[in-house]
């Protein structure tokens, strides 16, 4: 009796777990970049290839405790013994992630393997404990070369830039939210100044790690405008779970008028 009872209860948590797949009841927030389609439409795929895997399996599962769970005169082993399923498994998996991974590469490589568009806005961002700091190159069009020995957060010098005898550093401009125009292809390049952290920004499709020592790029456009949050998703310290700043996609009026206003703050 206890086998059977087990078995509806497996039979009711994979149809209301695939119910809450299908009907997207807990998803993703509505994409709004270029290549964010493609990586929905990837994840689509997987969750549709996994998921009838995990359904087949549950009800192999809670077949088997069905008939021969508590069964004192009942056979209980598989038939044929485990070794056929368990490579008939391997196949099966083994194929599907070969196949996901395949058809996946493209998606993937849209974001990290293609070149930048050559008119990109390149910004350059910085994170460390626990805070992140955005850069623009200012109306030279170039940036000022970075001298870690002269960061120093007391000044609000978090790039540390030598204004003093560098003329490309004079006018860059350094913030604590990320702008952007909306349509417009973005370069980002990701150091940190510490340990590791990361630049998610689910909206964008966008999760990427920084590495302390090196210089990481990664390009999107945005499609659409609003305010998103920008978060570390690698545990970097006791501050972690409040590491946070703002993505503002903005038109392209609006993203001028906030540059010359963070221009002239500086």
């Amino acid at each position: 009796m206890v086998g059977k009872v087990f078995a509806v209860v497996v039979i009711l948590i994979t149809l209301v777990t695939a119910y809450c797949v299908i009907a997207h009841v807990w998803w993703m927030p509505v994409d709004i970049s270029v290549h964010g389609p493609k990586i929905d439409h990837q994840i689509e795929e997987t969750m549709l290839a996994a998921g009838v895997l995990f359904v087949a399996g549950q009800i192999v599962l809670a077949a088997f405790v069905f008939l021969y769970g508590g069964a004192r005169n009942k056979l209980r082993q598989i038939p044929g013994g485990a070794k056929p399923l368990v490579i008939f498994a391997f196949v099966i998996v083994g194929a599907e992630v070969l196949a996901l991974s395949a058809i996946g590469s493209k998606a993937w490589g849209a974001v990290y393997f293609e070149a930048p568009d050559p008119g990109s806005i390149h910004i350059d961002v910085q994170a460390g404990q626990f805070a992140y700091y955005f850069r623009y190159p200012g109306p030279d069009g170039t940036f000022g070369a970075l001298h870690p020995e002269l960061i120093n957060e007391g000044t609000s010098n978090f790039f540390g830039l030598d204004t003093d005898h560098d003329p490309d550093a004079k006018d860059d401009i350094v913030t604590a939210e990320l702008a952007i125009p909306v349509n417009k292809p973005i370069l980002l390049t990701l150091h940190s100044k510490d340990v590791g952290h990361s630049f998610d920004v689910r909206e964008l499709r966008v999760q990427q790690d920084f590495v302390p020592g090196l210089v990481i790029p990664i390009h999107f456009t945005a499609t659409q405008t609003g305010r998103y949050e920008i978060v570390c998703t690698q545990l970097c310290g006791l501050g972690h779970y409040n590491m946070k700043a703002y993505l503002s996609v903005l038109s392209q009026a609006d993203y001028d008028e906030w540059l010359k206003k963070q221009a002239a703050m500086q």
